[in-house]
């Protein structure tokens, strides 16, 4: 089983962060992973993106023509990845930077105000945690304990930004169950 995830933005909202983290959380469940950031020279505003592979086998290959799951945190990543989204695939939209359109009708689309959300919890850059959060929970395949320990190995000793990242996370993934009832 091999699953692809793209996670795109601007520079500044912890795409590479969120990649990483999302990456350590796959190895402290003993999978195979591939990471591959993806920045040009801009440094906070410019367009950044990571492709992350996880597997239960050996992986072959560093990058792939499509993704199982996309996040996009604005517009500009929208537009450039929602192609890439494999059929039956999955992108999560930060609704509150991109619109709100449905351009494919074989994937499925879930449009969070994740930067809205993110200032309600106090801090904006918490956005890119909340949509970790909300794909944990489509995917269905992280426990809790791994993900605050892949927190805590990628923010260091920084203990008030571990708790608001985890804070984030628990908040994306409750944000659907939420929605639906």
């Amino acid at each position: 089983m091999i699953k692809n995830f793209i996670i795109s933005g601007s520079g500044g909202q912890g795409i590479l962060s969120i990649g990483t983290v999302l990456a350590n959380i796959f190895m402290l469940n003993d999978l195979f992973v591939s990471y591959c950031p993806c920045y040009g020279a801009e440094m906070r505003g410019g367009a950044v993106n990571c492709e992350i592979n996880m597997s239960n086998e050996e992986l072959l290959s560093l990058q792939n023509e499509k993704a199982d799951y996309v996040i996009a945190l604005n517009q500009t990543s929208l537009d450039k990845f929602i192609n890439k989204v494999k059929k039956n695939g999955t992108i999560i939209v930060n609704s509150s930077l991109a619109k709100i359109e449905k351009t494919r009708n074989d994937i499925k689309y879930i449009f969070a105000p994740l930067t809205q959300e993110a200032l309600k919890l106090g801090n904006i850059k918490i956005a890119n945690s909340i949509a970790l959060g909300i794909l944990s929970k489509i995917t269905d395949n992280f426990s809790i304990e791994k993900v605050k320990k892949a927190y805590e190995k990628i923010l260091k000793n920084k203990t008030e930004l571990i708790q608001k990242n985890i804070e984030a996370y628990l908040f994306g993934y409750n944000y659907l169950q939420e929605r639906i009832q």
